[in-house]
């Protein structure tokens, strides 16, 4: 078994933009900053939506001001709302409009729980949790066939915590595979803009870590824990993150990285990087 999860076995927790009804760019809000040119109301298409559904401006989302754009990631809730759970009628329907654009967001979330709990069990280092884990995707799954309005009665904080505390014996298990010359020492999760240049951060627990415009340039990073690690910004130029467990595309998106970057076979090198 793969230590790492591959393109085409995870390819129903990707975005599928071709295939959605441009949830994200209707269903949720975002206010005006660096991440976004303009504030926009929830269930308000974005002005750059067309008529198909496409993006204008996909192609120059960063240079237009909309950088949270780029680095949006749905694990392919879009996709699942658009086609399964509305059967492909979409929000210009406005009869099941509110629903779907509250379905999204949870749909959203059960799909981020799905993406971390397959990543876990093709890590070999997991091995004695595979049958826990697998249970826990399987049921995960089934929650995301219900109807919408059995969706919108979930509790997905008291799901996200049986899911939680699996995922968090997958990552000792990964992390403490690795042998480590010096241990880093977590001092709470406040690493904005910190000088880290270089440093063996092997096996670190940077889960829900704030890395923004931290300096992690030719750190060695592998099989750290990224969940919820807020990489904007951080400059990873050279860095090794081969190895490490839940690191997202909309991470690696939202971090300066270059040729010399090591990233996780399962994702992709951002344009901008090039």
């Amino acid at each position: 078994m793969s230590n790492q999860l591959s393109t085409t076995e995870s390819k129903h927790l990707q975005a599928d933009c071709a295939s959605c009804f441009g949830l994200c760019c209707v269903a949720l809000p975002y206010a005006k900053s660096a991440d976004f040119a303009e504030d926009k109301d929830g269930g308000i298409p974005c002005h750059n939506l067309q008529s198909d559904f496409r993006c204008r401006i996909h192609n120059s989302l960063r240079e237009k001001g909309y950088k949270g754009c780029s680095v949006y990631e749905c694990f392919g809730a879009g996709q699942k709302v658009s086609q399964i759970t509305f059967k492909g009628d979409d929000w210009n329907n406005q009869s099941i409009a509110k629903q779907m654009f509250e379905v999204f967001p949870m749909m959203q979330q059960l799909h981020e729980m799905l993406y971390y709990l397959k990543e876990a069990l093709h890590r070999q280092e997991t091995s004695k949790i595979h049958k826990d884990l697998q249970v826990l995707y399987e049921n995960t799954l089934l929650l995301t066939n219900q109807a919408p309005e059995h969706i919108l009665n979930l509790s997905i904080s008291a799901h996200r915590a049986l899911v939680n505390e699996l995922l968090i014996q997958a990552s000792e298990l990964v992390r403490g595979s690795v042998k480590q010359t010096r241990k880093f020492r977590r001092k709470g999760i406040d690493y904005i803009g910190a000088k880290l240049r270089g440093t063996d951060l092997r096996g670190a627990y940077l889960r829900g870590a704030l890395l923004i415009a931290s300096d992690l340039k030719d750190a060695d990073i592998r099989f750290a824990d990224f969940i919820g690690a807020d990489l904007r910004d951080a400059d990873i130029r050279g860095a090794n993150l081969t190895g490490s467990i839940f690191l997202t595309q909309a991470q690696v998106n939202a971090a300066i990285g270059d040729k010399n970057t090591k990233i996780p076979p399962n994702l992709s090198i951002p344009k901008h990087w090039q």
